[in-house]
């Protein structure tokens, strides 16, 4: 089925390092985008599971745990794109987003390329490679004619991963869980950067606020964005969980691509 328009929402979470707490979280907002008749809701990278204490065991889940959310998307026309830690052949981890659809079974359709090896003045190191693996490369998803390219995070900081998206893609997705002291500096330059030079949609949902844990608190820096081709801000959320609702559409890619296009004037 193929749309040339596509009604998105947008999950904004403050996940923490208990899954069923994160699912019953999911499952609320799904209910909501399935009132709203959502046709993709999707969610912010470390869904699942967000690692708030360093060096604690990462907590994987099995497809038992999901049953609920599984049940509730086949009762409904709204497929969910969720990102959390996925336990590897390799006893690492990669971070994946999965895509629950109605009428199929869930699959895993993106593995995070780039991994967040940092020392950011203002908050703690991280160090992501000490348990996950990267992904294989971008992944573009056709969902009911809408060609979605894939990322998550850290990802976009690295624009030669989105350079097929710029060729093919109507959207990309940038789930992602960034600090504050980089939220503030590059966050929005960067997703209008990315949508501007590929011409598409982005959606990039967000972790928000304070994640804790005991006495341990990690701090994310929200602002769940949509973009549009041309650069403009079209969802910008606050602080607070929550979900937003925006609806694209394929006349408005374009619009854009007729008036500058870059396509035909490509040379490297």
């Amino acid at each position: 089925m193929t749309s040339n328009k596509l009604k998105l929402a947008v999950a904004q979470m403050t996940s923490v390092d208990q899954l069923f707490t994160n699912l019953e979280a999911v499952i609320l907002m799904f209910s909501e985008a399935v009132a709203a008749q959502a046709d993709l809701v999707v969610f912010p990278e470390n869904t699942l599971y967000f690692r708030i204490r360093s060096g604690s065991k990462i907590e994987s889940f099995s497809w038992e745990d999901l049953k609920e959310l599984q049940s509730k998307v086949a009762q409904s026309s709204t497929a969910i794109l969720l990102t959390t830690p996925l336990k590897s052949e390799s006893g690492k981890f990669t971070n994946s987003t999965i895509l629950f659809e109605p009428g199929a079974e869930p699959c895993v359709v993106y593995s995070k390329v780039h991994l967040f090896d940092v020392d950011v003045v203002g908050a703690p190191p991280v160090r992501e490679s000490d348990y996950f693996e990267s992904g294989l490369g971008p992944q573009i998803l056709d969902f009911r004619g809408w060609k979605i390219g894939l990322s998550i995070c850290y990802d976009v900081r690295f624009s030669e991963l989105y350079f097929p998206y710029a060729q093919a893609a109507d959207l990309i997705l940038v789930p992602s869980a960034f600090l504050v002291p980089t939220g503030e500096a590059h966050w929005h330059t960067l997703l209008k950067a990315r949508a501007i030079e590929a011409q598409t949609y982005l959606a990039a949902p967000a972790q928000t606020g304070e994640h804790v844990s005991g006495d341990q608190v990690r701090r994310t820096f929200g602002h769940s964005l949509v973009v549009d081709p041309w650069g403009r801000v079209l969802v910008d959320m606050d602080k607070k969980p929550g979900l937003s609702m925006v609806e694209l559409s394929r006349e408005s890619i374009t619009q854009v691509r007729q008036q500058i296009p870059m396509k035909l004037h490509r040379r490297l």
